[in-house]
């Protein structure tokens, strides 16, 4: 059917997971689920952003958490929004960043106060300011399907937001279903036109389990020829902008379906489940992965 044999999955549940907390989890804490995680054999990791404590809270701890991993052999992601974000990620030696921006104009307005194009324009000069320090660059393109107030976005929008960000010379592009409202199809289609359209850029699928397919999409995504996910462990995250949206995909199941169906990964499942153990009691509601839950009765 066209699988990939290998999959990388970009765990993001240290930073899209836990900035979603409702109460601060303790940077120790943060710190040994990271390390949990990468003893798992995930490689590459959202560990933190540099967003203003005002805003986000959890992440106050943003300097400490990365100082924690310099140097290391894994890819260790920091989110940045702006130029005084991506001063404080370069004083912390970071070497691989990642910028946001939604497809929709209304989401951009209602997070940044700019429209889609001004804030392309935004984030072109960081982009250049990276490539020059020869950083690992992945833009995450948000609403990429559906937007919580414009509803259903065109893929044509999609695709020429995201050719201005290869144009830029951007390493990835993270795809994602922000609101979780995608379905199989819509997946396939907009993946197989990304793989098509930009062939020298590594491409990731984002999806939330909102309506619980997050797992048939990625099917979908595999059949499109895509190789990289991100992923939450315990399923931690959630979007504000949607009442009822719950979080990322959990890697533990997203794991466990690549496995059942041969294709390597190179992430042990237990020491990953034992990771989600770690963290679930610092978090402010259960995890409901169908893994954990498996694991937690035993």
């Amino acid at each position: 059917m066209g699988f990939p044999e290998k999959v990388t999955i970009i765990e993001v549940g240290p930073r899209d997971g836990l900035q979603n907390e409702k109460n601060f989890v303790p940077t120790e804490k943060k710190i040994n689920f990271i390390k949990k995680l990468k003893e798992a054999g995930l490689s590459e990791i959202e560990i933190t952003s540099f967003v203003s404590p005002k805003w986000v809270p959890q992440m106050k701890d943003a300097s400490t958490v990365a100082d924690t991993f310099q140097p290391d052999t894994c890819r260790n992601i920091v989110l940045v929004p702006n130029q005084k974000g991506l001063e404080k990620a370069l004083q912390a030696n970071c070497r691989s960043v990642a910028l946001f921006i939604g497809v929709s104009n209304t989401f951009n307005q209602k997070n940044i106060n700019k429209n889609t194009k001004e804030a392309v324009q935004t984030l072109l000069p960081l982009i250049q300011q990276l490539k020059q320090q020869e950083c690992f660059i992945r833009t995450c393109i948000s609403t990429a399907f559906y937007c919580p107030y414009e509803g259903k976005i065109h893929e044509r929008d999609v695709l020429a937001l995201c050719e201005s960000f290869v144009k830029a010379g951007v390493n990835e592009l993270s795809v994602a279903d922000t609101i979780g409202m995608a379905n199989p199809k819509d997946v396939f289609s907009l993946f197989s036109k990304l793989k098509q359209n930009f062939p020298h850029t590594l491409l990731a699928a984002h999806f939330h389990d909102t309506r619980g397919l997050a797992i048939a999409n990625i099917y979908a995504a595999l059949q499109a020829g895509i190789n990289r996910f991100d992923s939450s462990a315990g399923g931690l995250g959630g979007c504000p902008f949607a009442k009822g949206a719950t979080g990322n995909v959990a890697t533990e199941d997203l794991v466990f379906m690549l496995h059942e169906m041969d294709i390597s990964t190179s992430i042990n499942e237990e020491k990953l489940l034992e990771a989600v153990a770690f963290i679930a009691p610092h978090i402010s509601r259960p995890i409901e992965s169908k893994q954990y839950s498996l694991f937690a009765q035993r």
